[in-house]
């Protein structure tokens, strides 16, 4: 069973070093996974933006846009994605700052490759289950719910001002969790506020 999901998860690797990059794709791929490296983070971004990604797998140090810069990016726009962190200039207090921020696991160059494939393996059996849902947009009446949600209305009270069926609105709310990728209302509203989709003033 584990084989066959993750024939289909999908691996991206982002790394400014052609011979890395090279290395590390024909590692991976040892795990019959999909692996799609990029040169740069800002690549990375664009294909995260109409692809699915399993798991991201980044250097720290890169021109235009670093590691760190990039995890930022990922845990405000696919928060479901999982970061490993590869760095050959690492120290402590940057590990303890990228993970506080996210990041699954903080690795150190030189590769040993089997413990890369085992951080890697871990990573997978770690990510989001795939939904054709995640990462959809919500659509007009899902972001009204939403915002129901954040203000603390119930699904009795947000059907009665929607004039909706209390049947409806929790198949749009459990349509919500599915495009997050959350199945919860905490993590819910952790995420809508880490996406920037609703903003919940501190009382």
């Amino acid at each position: 069973m584990a084989t066959t999901d993750r024939t289909k998860q999908h691996i991206f690797f982002v790394d400014d070093e052609p011979k890395v990059r090279k290395v590390v794709d024909r590692t991976l791929k040892r795990l019959s996974s999909k692996v799609s490296c990029f040169a740069s983070a800002r690549d990375c971004l664009e294909q995260l933006s109409s692809e699915r990604c399993d798991l991201l797998i980044a250097d720290v140090k890169m021109p235009e846009m670093n590691g760190i810069e990039l995890l930022a990016e990922v845990k405000r726009s696919v928060p479901w994605v999982p970061v490993l962190l590869i760095t050959g200039y690492g120290n402590i207090p940057m590990a303890i700052k990228a993970l506080k921020m996210g990041a699954l696991h903080f690795i150190e160059k030189p590769l040993e490759m089997q413990s890369f494939l085992s951080a890697v393996e871990s990573a997978l059996g770690r990510s989001t289950p795939f939904d054709p849902l995640l990462g959809k947009e919500l659509t007009r009446s899902e972001m009204r719910i939403l915002r129901f949600i954040s203000d603390g209305k119930s699904n009795k009270e947000t059907a009665r001002i929607l004039h909706r069926s209390i049947k409806t609105v929790e198949v749009h709310r459990s349509r919500i969790m599915c495009k997050l990728g959350v199945d919860n209302a905490v993590d819910l509203l952790k995420r809508a506020v880490a996406m920037r989709l609703v903003d919940i003033e501190p009382e």
